[in-house]
């Protein structure tokens, strides 16, 4: 979607009283949430469930190639994924991960129109990758790491949590991180750094055109990624959406 032209003739909804510069707006056909000034999720009013920004279709690609059980969102925004998953099989078992209570509130109260029960966890994603015991007993088959990082983050900070992400990844399972407002040199010692740490995975990545989005996906090397079949039993996703979505990922993939 182009956001300029949607999100014009907007009212705003709510805006945080404290340091964590959360806002809310919304106009006749779109609600989103904002850090910083910076959109992060965008919400269609009458279709919730549809994916609104093209960084998202790109994190969803490997839906061609399974269908997943159990997901593991790290950085919940404005349940885009989360929604988008649940509508597409009901036997998908989400659970996001996200540290601000506040955007957890904001989600409950602005972004969970079909108020659908939702499994949330209070916490950094670092801090829950690195409980054993808890992961262990969440196993997921997809690790999914949309988490929001202040540009005043350092790189080393991104360095960890890549390390704790691999650190958890099942040789079967499949991995996609959101990489937002790094610069090349930043991406390519990214992409070094995954190789190093694994071996059992092949790596693809997207670069959003006209965004600062580069989506990275860690996928079994099993699957069979270099020519996408024209309708895979191994989908969740309608006939008309694999063939749409198996065209953009043959366009833009990248290894």
């Amino acid at each position: 979607m182009k956001i300029s032209q949607n999100i014009s003739q907007y009212k705003l909804v709510y805006l945080s009283n404290d340091d964590s510069q959360i806002s809310i707006l919304e106009n006749k056909y779109y609600r989103w949430l904002m850090f910083d000034d910076v959109i992060q999720s965008i919400m269609h009013l009458r279709q919730p469930k549809k994916l609104t920004l093209p960084h998202q279709y790109a994190a969803l690609m490997p839906l061609l190639f399974f269908k997943p059980k159990q997901v593991i969102e790290l950085g919940l925004g404005g349940g885009n994924i989360s929604r988008f998953l649940t509508a597409l099989n009901s036997d998908i078992e989400v659970v996001s991960v996200e540290l601000s209570s506040q955007v957890i509130r904001c989600f409950d109260d602005f972004f969970n129109p079909s108020q659908r029960n939702t499994s949330i966890e209070n916490e950094a994603a670092l801090t829950w990758l690195q409980n054993k015991e808890r992961v262990e007993r969440k196993s997921a088959d997809w690790l999914i790491c949309d988490v929001y990082q202040h540009h005043a983050d350092s790189f080393q900070n991104r360095v960890k949590l890549l390390t704790a992400l691999v650190d958890n990844l099942a040789e079967d399972g499949c991995l996609t991180i959101n990489l937002p407002d790094l610069d090349d040199h930043e991406i390519n010692l990214c992409l070094t750094i995954l190789k190093q740490l694994q071996d059992s995975h092949q790596i693809i990545y997207f670069h959003i055109p006209r965004y600062l989005n580069i989506v990275i996906h860690l996928l079994p090397n099993h699957w069979l990624i270099s020519n996408p079949k024209k309708r895979s039993k191994a989908t969740f996703l309608p006939a008309w959406q694999y063939q749409r979505w198996r065209k953009l990922f043959s366009q833009h993939i990248k290894a």
